[in-house]
């Protein structure tokens, strides 16, 4: 069995070995980034897939990252091992393909029992999380970001975090005119007339996927 663990944290990296090994992985590869996570997929292809999903980029590089695999590839378990407790971010994550959504401060036996059931092919979040989903659900999804697409969600997380349109054309590898269009969308749809407006909306109700850094 091969495993892929993708995370910037060498304690984290450690500790995953160390489980996985114990598991019986004949092989197990790292990745510190996102981009080196999915050249190694593409040369190695592993049975199974842990990712962060944040590193460099915050939450949304991660769940950027899930989709773009799940084009290439929808068979490939992908187990998200996270800071995120958000259940709109963990909710984001299972849409886009993750198969299971672990907390990193989780026991060494939820880990096993959460990879064991992703490798067989069985989705698993624990109960606090799936809890914390219904609730929000029950509640008639209120949260502003819940309608977004993906793409909108990463260019009003960079527009959050001061960049200029033309860094977050940069960024997201496409046209100025395309985060300008984006941008005037994002303003319908949330009901404000003005970059500022914007940006306090995105600070407001994207905490958990600013950080550039697990946390």
């Amino acid at each position: 069995m091969q495993v892929l663990v993708i995370d910037d944290h060498p304690i984290v990296i450690q500790g995953c070995r160390r489980l996985l090994e114990d598991m019986g992985a004949e092989e197990i590869h790292n990745a510190a980034s996102l981009a080196e996570g999915f050249r190694i997929y593409r040369q190695k292809r592993p049975d199974v897939i842990i990712v962060d999903l944040s590193m460099q980029s915050g939450a949304l590089g991660g769940l950027s990252f899930i989709r773009r695999l799940r084009i290439h590839d929808g068979r490939t378990p992908i187990l998200v091992l996270s800071m995120h407790a958000d259940p709109v971010i963990v909710s984001r994550a299972l849409e886009v393909g993750a198969n299971g959504y672990l907390l990193k401060d989780t026991s060494s036996e939820e880990f096993i029992k959460a990879f064991r059931k992703v490798r067989d092919g069985q989705p698993y979040l624990s109960h606090e999380l799936a809890s914390q989903i219904a609730f929000m659900e029950a509640r008639g999804n209120r949260s502003p970001l819940n309608a977004m697409t993906l793409r909108e969600l990463q260019t009003l997380s960079l527009i959050a975090e001061g960049k200029p349109y033309i860094a977050i054309a940069d960024e997201l590898h496409v046209s100025y005119k395309t985060v300008v269009n984006t941008c005037a969308q994002l303003k319908t749809k949330l009901g404000v007339r003005t970059l500022p407006e914007l940006m306090r909306i995105a600070i407001q109700h994207l905490p958990s996927a600013m950080g550039k850094s697990p946390t």
